[in-house]
């Protein structure tokens, strides 16, 4: 697809030591079938922004839509492609409309969490609240993640907390499906990447918690009454004061 753009980018650091290669691969922790090549996100963003100016920049987005039905792109692929639809010049309901082709690929954290991060165009909030309602719903792991991320990012205020945290409440974390084994089914699997670091689905767990110790540093007295209230699981809460404390701005915060 672009791996022709992306070859000389690739971190000679990456390439050349394999300890540094390890741990970018352990953060990243991607599937054993997800190629990386070990280009760094500040070049992935200038890749993708100079390709959004290119006149057949929505024929390249619609390139990376027909590679991914053959499971070819590699990771950085497809966060240029994330980076892109993020990148171009359009209308919100045209982008909103290119990423529902882009949330079904996402398949890792750091490609969920890049995109959504890195969404600055959402201007009807509204428009965006309805269009997560389905992925809430979802049984893929990070179409789950992409919702609670977006929530995260443009819902925690005093007015919108409500619908946010029911919404959090009604995830039904046992029919979500995982594609990361447990590191007994890892050990079992002689696999080293895709290793969930506790019950699955890790992914989703994690990211209401990030929202929940985000929550607090925002909105101590409305998270901490929810968090006592509500029916989330109780390795979730633990994954939330963890979080809580590991941060700088609620490590002193009484996150109960």
């Amino acid at each position: 697809m672009i791996e022709h753009l992306l070859t000389p980018l690739i971190s000679q650091r990456f390439l050349d030591e394999e300890r540094y290669r390890n741990g970018h691969l352990r953060v990243i922790n991607a599937l054993d079938d997800v190629r990386i090549l070990g280009v760094h996100i500040p070049q992935l963003k200038k890749l993708a922004k100079e390709l959004s100016r290119r006149p057949d920049a929505a024929d390249l987005i619609a390139s990376f839509e027909a590679e991914s039905v053959k499971g070819t792109l590699c990771f950085e692929e497809k966060l240029v492609w994330g980076l892109m639809i993020n990148a171009i010049k359009a209308s919100q309901e045209h982008k909103l409309a290119l990423l529902r082709l882009f949330v079904p690929v996402m398949d890792n954290w750091a490609v969920c969490d890049t995109i959504c991060c890195n969404i600055k165009w959402i201007k009807d909030k509204e428009a965006l609240w309805e269009y997560l309602q389905p992925y809430f719903d979802s049984d893929r792991e990070f179409e789950v993640r992409f919702a609670v991320v977006m929530s995260m990012i443009f819902f925690l205020d005093a007015e919108s907390f409500q619908k946010v945290t029911a919404r959090l409440d009604s995830i039904d974390f046992s029919r979500i499906q995982s594609e990361f084994l447990s590191p007994k089914e890892a050990k079992v699997a002689e696999q080293v990447r895709g290793v969930a670091k506790g019950e699955r689905p890790y992914y989703v767990r994690m990211a209401v918690a990030w929202l929940l110790a985000t929550a607090l540093a925002k909105l101590p007295d409305q998270t901490r009454a929810y968090v006592n209230a509500c029916n989330l699981p109780e390795d979730v809460i633990r994954l939330y004061k963890r979080k809580a404390r590991e941060s700088f701005r609620t490590r002193d915060v009484n996150p109960l």
